[in-house]
């Protein structure tokens, strides 16, 4: 191998060295400093992947858990390749938590909480399966399948009546930052490929100290018809409409039992959209799904609410007061 090569092999390995690893030393000042004030509101984005493994075909063997800052993901990570700790990025505050798969299924599930205190740096590191069973902390409370979930985006294939994910990508970036009352996450799809021209897509998912809300910022390269968001549909569960007063808002809601949860519980569910970016409602076999008209850029919002969350919402009735608060809200300031 000659001179040149070995320099050019070397400096690849050192950005992915870079990209994959970070520096954990913020995230792990923002764990203690929420920790040390533990009866005070908080927000926590979080990212962690192993390191002290090995890949083997498209399973990451051995190793331990680090949080990171930024990861690019390796060619080799699909669903299951147990290199992401519970499979992608945590959003959490003292009432709900939220992940995104930060993998081909791109869905976005709940954790329920029945704590008001961090739990996400614990969440995984006791096993793979460990966090779909109930716990003192709670559980992933939310059956996504082949959906994406809660709020997470795709784009509508209106020939097949089904919601693309991200099946074909060239690469993707992920970053997680923590601020003093808001915390997020970007993530950078490059070359994202459904039908037709292949899209570079940049979304941010950022939750805040307060509430249970999580808002989306997306934004393409170029426009692009399709782009949707949407809620996991299940079966003999309504889902109810309504629009702001001044009509520049709406949102679309599910409430009932629709949890993973042993005991019969309640979850409310909704995503509210700008109606200057509405192009139509379609419901496909699995998915409530809201279709934004020709676009480069929409922010909305998606938010759950488990009954078993401590002094949290406990019927539907108070779930879609709820709602129309925030509605009226959204239609008088365009933001929660």
């Amino acid at each position: 191998m000659s001179v040149q090569i070995k320099s050019n092999v070397f400096k690849i390995f050192l950005v992915a060295a870079v990209f994959a690893g970070g520096s954990s030393f913020a995230q792990n000042n923002v764990i203690e400093k929420i920790r040390k004030n533990s009866k005070a509101p908080f927000s926590y984005a979080e990212l962690s992947v192993k390191e002290g493994g090995k890949w083997q075909g498209n399973e990451y063997i051995g190793g331990t858990f680090k949080n990171v800052n930024e990861l690019i993901l390796p060619a080799e990570h699909t669903d299951h390749s147990y290199y992401i700790r519970y499979e992608g990025i945590g959003l959490e505050n003292n009432q709900i938590g939220y992940r995104l798969y930060l993998d081909w299924r791109n869905a976005t599930d709940i954790f329920g909480k029945k704590v008001n205190t961090l739990v996400l740096p614990e969440v995984g590191q006791d096993g793979f399966e460990s966090y779909h069973h109930d716990s003192p902390w709670g559980q992933d409370i939310l059956k996504s399948g082949r959906t994406i979930g809660i709020g997470s985006y795709g784009r509508y294939d209106d020939q097949n009546d089904f919601v693309e994910t991200f099946k074909t990508v060239k690469s993707t970036t992920a970053k997680v930052m923590n601020e003093s009352d808001k915390s997020f996450a970007t993530i950078n799809y490059k070359g994202w490929k459904t039908w037709g021209k292949a899209v570079d897509l940049q979304s941010k998912l950022t939750i805040f100290n307060k509430d249970r809300f999580v808002r989306v910022d997306l934004n393409l390269n170029e426009t692009l018809s399709g782009l949707c968001t949407g809620i996991v549909a299940f079966k003999n569960i309504p889902m109810k409409e309504a629009v702001s007063k001044n009509k520049k808002w709406g949102y679309i809601a599910t409430y009932g039992t629709q949890t993973l949860a042993k005991k019969e519980d309640n979850l409310g569910m909704v995503v509210f959209y700008p109606i200057e970016s509405f192009e139509k409602y379609v419901q496909t076999k699995s998915t409530h799904t809201v279709v934004f008209k020709k676009t480069k850029n929409v922010s909305y919002y998606f938010m759950g609410a488990w009954s078993q969350e401590p002094n949290g919402i406990k019927t539907e009735a108070e779930f879609y007061k709820d709602l129309d608060k925030k509605l009226e809200i959204l239609d008088n300031n365009n933001q929660l």
